[in-house]
């Protein structure tokens, strides 16, 4: 017996183990917001109530974060039991679970006009007292963009610090990045301890992502930049003489709205004025959404939070970060261009793009072969690992499709296999949209109609052969810009009467400072290692307009963010100088506002706008009375007491947003939107006119003119009067309302929407 006895012992402990370990609850972050203000009187400090709060509901759980600034409340591990019960205590307003988020991943200056108008902005010692904030994946403090020569003492404003952790030390920061900062706990939380291997437990930027974007919105001028030779010439940021702070709340397990939130919750604190974000999530109500939150908090502090909209076009009400407290940017293509060519053995050429540079392929053409034909796999024509014949690959060039992976890991698995180069095929999901790549081997990328007319080469050809031609960088690419076709579109899923994106700014092939830690391409096998990097995204249009509201701001520091995003919007440019209307480049044909916004951000204009549509903290405070917001939403958004005025009716159309989303109802037939104007320029007389592009509904304008004395406001009503709704449900129509005298025009978009 006894020999039987200690197994049989061990196997009933292991059984009771398994037990106990499948009963135990699963944890996950969550989020907590509380009514400050309730803080029972028996507590010294907030901090205090929290935990007391904390432990009423969990004897193991600790707090990742307090946050003091971006919201009330703090970050914690819980059960859902826990949550449930922690969310019926007196003074807890929500308990929201923990989200992820995404990163939407030298010619733009000239692009913009900013070359040829350096004398319009402020003078350097103004310009340098702003401070741009950016949450990214950190930063290369190494980099040229972030050289601080000739600039003066850091700001007597700044709060912040230069956190030191892996390969990063104060001294990595100077008078240009005068911050720099790291968030991981909520990773860690979700995920546990990061690598550090694979990645700095500091601010350094092991992705590139966020060295990209902070020297975009605001790096020095470097000259002699270029990716492989690609794109050369002059390397600048929007505003190059503002400072930088950096916020690393990316990493490579994700971006956590807990890490998200502390960064705001510092920025604030630190004195920054402008916030960029490069990043989103789920669209969710603005007292859901841990984004809108934080931004909420930030504009009250006078702080622009400038966000990408996404890159989830050209599918329609694909954006993020719709709350109007939010500049929301979409994307555009520049002037500037990489051809490469495919030649066909049929004496047949198509344009594509590239930016590969290396190894030249033989002059004379090579075999020609499409990989859905040279895999058994179902996916093979999509070159995904370990789909492709190395047999019916080697020394071939190798068509792939567009889709499922990353275009560039494409070439590393044509290059494994043993091709030659690779020809990328658009298919209809990208259309004829191009974007470049610093590929692995010899490859350019082709649109849609070229990738067909390629593969029918090679269905009927019995040796189908083929050569690629790099053509380096060509500039004054027309028409430019157009709306890129990953762009996410309107309308806003939340709120439809706010136009979103607001307006859109250069995020195709742009060239920025680049991380040393990762290659241009970001991919495991890249050893190769640059200064600059191009690539695309709204992650790239968000800190051009970034960098530009930072200008700006050093021009008028008195405005607020709702006046400086309106400057923006109110001067951006709908048609090109030949007259004809911006392209958007998903449908060869013209983008609307759901696609471009306002317009194309034109920074020269944007200085001096004429008029602005203000907003205040109180009129945000009034558009959610008109979304019926509790008492308790008010506490979780804008962490206050508020209580809408029962006598008054309020209304979305009220919001004195500069454009209009204009919504007809079942049996409504009339819709009127009310706005109010602020001088910012001289005295001067405004006359309105409106365009429409659908006949059946009509536009009035009471009044028709305006006559401002200096800093005067002045109010007017727009009516739309529809005559029948379309025959399909949620159809489109567009128009526009300028108001000018004779020198501004103060242009704001108009969709017209049947529900």
């Amino acid at each position: 017996m006894g020999s039987f006895r200690q197994p049989l012992l061990a196997l009933l402990s292991l059984l009771l183990l398994g037990l106990s370990g499948a009963a135990e609850p699963e944890r996950t972050t969550y989020i907590v917001h509380v009514a400050k203000s309730e803080m029972p009187e028996a507590f010294e400090h907030h901090t205090v109530w929290y935990q007391s709060s904390l432990k009423s509901v969990s004897d193991s759980a600790e707090m990742i974060y307090t946050y003091d600034n971006a919201i009330h409340g703090y970050a914690t591990r819980l059960t859902a039991e826990e949550a449930r019960l922690l969310e019926t205590q007196e003074g807890i307003l929500a308990v929201l679970p923990e989200a992820r988020y995404e990163l939407h991943t030298t010619r733009t200056p000239l692009f913009l006009g900013l070359d040829k108008s350096a004398d319009m902005f402020p003078d350097s010692s103004s310009a340098s007292d702003v401070i741009i904030g950016v949450l990214d994946t950190g930063v290369w403090p190494e980099s040229k963009s972030f050289d601080d020569a000739g600039l003066g003492p850091i700001p007597s404003g700044w709060k912040g610090e230069c956190e030191t952790g892996t390969n990063f030390t104060a001294k990595n920061c100077n008078r240009k990045l005068i911050g720099a900062r790291y968030f991981v706990s909520g990773c860690e939380a979700m995920l546990g301890p990061i690598n550090e291997t694979e990645e700095s437990r500091s601010p350094r930027d092991d992705d590139g992502h966020g060295t990209h974007t902070a020297s975009t919105a605001a790096g020095s001028v470097v000259s002699g930049a270029s990716l492989f030779g690609y794109a050369a010439g002059t390397a600048r940021g929007m505003a190059t003489r503002a400072r930088v702070a950096v916020y690393k709340v990316c990493w490579k397990g994700g971006c956590f709205s807990s890490d998200i939130l502390a960064a705001i919750d510092k920025a604030i604190a630190d004195n920054v004025n402008v916030l960029s974000l490069s990043l989103g999530g789920g669209v969710a109500d603005y007292f859901r959404d841990h984004v809108a939150i934080g931004a909420f908090s930030a504009m009250e502090k006078g702080i622009l939070v400038s966000c990408s909209a996404g890159n989830a076009g050209p599918t329609s009400g694909s954006l993020s970060n719709v709350a109007p407290w939010i500049t929301t940017v979409g994307a555009g293509t520049l002037d500037r261009d990489f051809p490469a060519y495919v030649s066909l053995g049929n004496g047949l050429n198509y344009s594509g793009v590239s930016l590969y540079r290396g190894s030249a392929l033989p002059d004379s053409p090579l075999p020609f072969v499409y990989a859905g034909n040279a895999s058994n796999a179902t996916n093979g024509n999509l070159c995904v690992t370990g789909t492709l014949s190395p047999e019916k690959v080697a020394g071939k060039i190798v068509l792939c499709d567009r889709g499922l992976t990353a275009r560039v890991q494409k070439g590393s698995v044509v290059k494994s296999a043993g091709g030659l180069g690779m020809v990328l095929s658009n298919t209809a999901a990208n259309g004829e949209e191009l974007v470049a790549d610093a590929h692995l081997l010899p490859a350019t990328a082709v649109g849609e109609k070229a990738g067909d007319a390629i593969k029918k080469y090679l269905f009927t050809s019995a040796k189908p052969t083929v050569k690629i031609v790099f053509e380096g960088t060509k500039v004054g690419i027309q028409p430019s810009p157009v709306v890129a076709a990953f762009s996410s579109r309107g309308p806003n899923s939340i709120t439809p009467q706010i136009l979103k994106p607001d307006l859109i700014a250069p995020g195709v092939n742009i060239l920025a400072g680049w991380s040393k830690s990762v290659g241009p391409t970001g991919l495991p096998v890249d050893g190769r290692r640059v200064d600059f990097n191009i690539i695309s995204g709204t992650s790239m249009s968000c800190p051009h307009v970034s960098g530009l509201a930072a200008l700006i701001k050093s021009a008028h520091p008195e405005w607020s963010p709702a006046a400086v995003r309106s400057a923006l919007m109110t001067t951006a440019y709908t048609v090109y100088k030949t007259g004809a209307k911006l392209q958007d480049s998903a449908t060869g044909k013209p983008s609307t506002p759901l696609d471009h916004g306002s317009g194309h951000v034109d920074p020269v204009a944007a200085l001096n706008p004429g008029l602005v549509y203000d907003l205040s903290v109180d009129d945000y405070l009034g558009f959610l009375c008109a979304l019926n917001y509790s008492s308790s939403d008010f506490l979780t958004l804008a962490r206050r007491k508020f209580q809408c005025d029962a006598s008054r009716r309020y209304s979305v159309s009220e919001l004195n947003y500069p454009s209009f989303g204009v919504v007809f109802g079942s049996g409504s037939s009339v819709v009127k939107h009310t706005r109010t104007l602020t001088n910012v320029g001289p005295a001067g007389t405004y006359k309105a006119s409106v365009t429409s592009e659908n006949s059946s509904v009509k536009i009035s304008v009471e009044p028709q003119v305006l006559s401002f004395k200096e800093n005067e406001k002045k109010s007017f009503s727009i009516t739309f009067s529809s005559s029948g709704s379309p025959q399909r449900v949620n159809a489109f129509g567009f128009g526009r309302l300028e108001w000018s005298d004779g020198k501004h025009v103060v242009g704001t978009p108009i969709s017209i929407n049947w529900d």
